[in-house]
This record gives C-alpha cells, structure tokens and sequence, in this order.
C-alpha cells in the first residue's frame, strides 16, 4: 500500500484527478492537503469522502509543521504537488500572496520530503528508494510565442506575470534539490486546462455563465490571445504516465495541439449555447471588448512530442469534443444553483 500526499485536490485540476486515481489505482492512499481558499470547493470532490482510501486534511502547504505531521502520521512516499494559486489577475492585484503559496509552499513541501525520504544527500533511505516528488507547473513560466514556434522542454524561461514568475521559481526549487540532494523529481508543465469543475473565475466558465444570464461576455483587448487548451481529464492521464513512468529529473511539457484565439473559443461557446438553450437573439451579441490586462502574453502553444513519444501519452479529446462536455457539465450545475 503506497501513501501520496496530493496538495490541492479540491482545485480544478486536482478534483478530477482524484476520482480517476483513485478508481485506477486501488492499492493507494491518497492524503489531500487543501487549504479550501476561495478556488477550493469540497463539492468537487463528492463521492472521494466515503472512500476509506481518501483522507482530507485542511491545512496550507506553507505549515511546516502540519506537513512533518503528516507525513509521518500518513508514512508519505510519494507527492504530487498541485496546490497554486492560479489566476494571473489576482497575482497582478496580490503578488505577495502568489510568492508565499507557490514559492514558499513548494519549497516547505519539498524540504519535508527530502528529510522524511532520505539519510543524506543522494542517499535514500531503504523503504523509501521509490519515493517521487511529482510538481504540476504551467506553460507560462516560458513567457509568450511568436505566430509558429512551440514550447519545449529546452524553453528559456521567461515569465511575465507574477503568478508566472512564482511558478518559475517553485520548478527552480524542485530543480534544486533534484541536482543538489538526488531527490527524486519529475515537473509537467501544461497548456491551459478545461472542463469539468473549474473556477467561475476563468476563461471557458466565465463565456458560459455570462451568456446564460444574459450579462455582457468580457473579451480581453482584441481577443486574438492564443493559447492551447486541454481537456482536464487528459491532463490528468498524462500526470499519472510522468508520475508512474517518468524518467527522474525531467520535465515534460502536456498540451492539447487545440490552438484557438480567446475570440474563437466564445464563437464556439455561444454558437453550441445557442443551439442548446436558444433566446431571441444569439449569444455572441453579448461579446463586449475590455480593456487589456496588463502583462498579457499573445500566445501560447506547447509541443507535447516528448510525452508522446516517450510515454506513449495521448489527447483523447479535441477542442470540438471536450467543449461540449464541457458546456453541458455547466449547464446542469449551473440549473442546480
């Protein structure tokens, strides 16, 4: 029986992640440590609570003291680290808190791990020589593309945002103590995440949930942002190949090769909407032109060949499918509340 510590399950990305380790993997433990901020909903995970393989601690990955009590009450080996703060306009009203959640939090993880798991430097101890450190991170910590050019694993980092800067300097650590202790660690950077369970906050819900009310749909300044999107579900297949079958001290890039303008990805919202829940007049009459946030990267685009070819890892959606999905989860939540 393997005990994982897995930092901010009831995020997006870590709620669905869960059910689907969880089902696929029924010799495992897994310990979520969540702060439950604003981004995190306990709702997302319904149906983990009853499972006696499923623990729930509430608590910030900052506290140094609760992660050595847990992992040495939980006997930890194995972490995958997804807890962040997130959102790039936050961190441009709020820099400070982004620094402390993403920067100190990792390190706080990752010293505990290396102290719990190892006798030394590049000395494991004996029941822990399998023991992984496993950090989500994001495409971008490698800044913005021109119009062709993919992001790979051998990008310069060049963030531009401080919640981009701050994810940079938490895969630094890791990097860290991969090349000064031999920690055993794996980074995955993705593309922009959908589907199922996200935030009100972010793009794809937002389009979805001011078009159903009605309310002007906000389009930062001429909304040809591109960015390169992946179905959730997926994300989390790819996560669970690198974790499993990654080699030590790599990084590998996860994205969905769906390349869509901010203006193409409300086309497509609205047209599915109109058909789905038709009014009088279509929902792209609602598209209004806001002023641009600063540091805004033009485009991202990541080159998942590595993940490919090395793992054998594959989208199973594309932009088509996983939006439908996608749309039609929110609708029923959205009918609920």
């Amino acid at each position: 029986m393997k005990n994982i510590l897995v930092t901010g399950c009831a995020g997006f990305i870590g709620s669905n992640f869960v059910p689907y380790f969880l089902e696929k993997y029924p010799e495992y433990n897994i310990i979520n440590l969540d702060l439950l901020t604003y981004a995190g909903n306990l709702a997302n995970l319904k149906g983990c609570d009853n499972n006696p393989k499923y623990k729930f601690i509430k608590g910030n990955i900052c506290n140094r003291d609760l992660v050595e009590f847990i992992f040495q009450e939980y006997d930890i080996n194995g972490v995958i680290h997804f807890a962040a703060e997130s959102h790039v306009d936050n961190s441009i009203i709020n820099p400070g808190i982004f620094i402390e959640t993403n920067v100190n939090g990792t390190y706080t993880l990752i010293d505990v791990a290396k102290n719990y798991w190892m006798d030394s430097s590049f000395h494991y101890k004996e029941k822990y020589k399998e023991s992984r450190f496993h950090h989500i991170s994001t495409d971008e910590v490698y800044g913005t593309l021109n119009e062709t050019d993919l992001f790979t694993e051998e990008t310069p980092y060049s963030p531009n945002s401080p919640y981009s800067a701050s994810k940079a300097s938490s895969d630094m650590i890791v990097r860290s103590y991969q090349e000064t202790y031999g920690l055993n660690t794996v980074i995955t950077n993705c593309s922009n995440n959908y589907g199922p369970k996200q935030h009100d906050e972010k793009l794809i819900p937002t389009i979805i949930r001011k078009a159903l009310s009605g309310e002007n749909i906000p389009i930062y300044g001429d909304g040809k942002n591109i960015r390169d999107w992946l179905y959730v579900l997926d994300h989390c297949k790819g996560i669970d190949l690198v974790y499993h079958a990654g080699k030590e001290a790599n990084v590998y890039n996860i994205g969905g090769r769906n390349e869509r303008t901010n203006l193409q990805i409300v086309d497509a919202i609205c047209t599915i909407l109109d058909e789905k829940v038709p009014k009088d007049s279509s929902y792209k009459e609602l598209i209004t032109f806001v002023e641009d946030r600063a540091g805004h990267d033009r485009r991202y685009a990541i080159d998942a060949t590595k993940l490919e070819t090395q793992l054998g890892w594959k989208a199973n959606e594309n932009f088509d499918s996983g939006i439908i999905k996608t749309i039609e989860w929110y609708l029923h939540k959205y009918e609920k509340d």
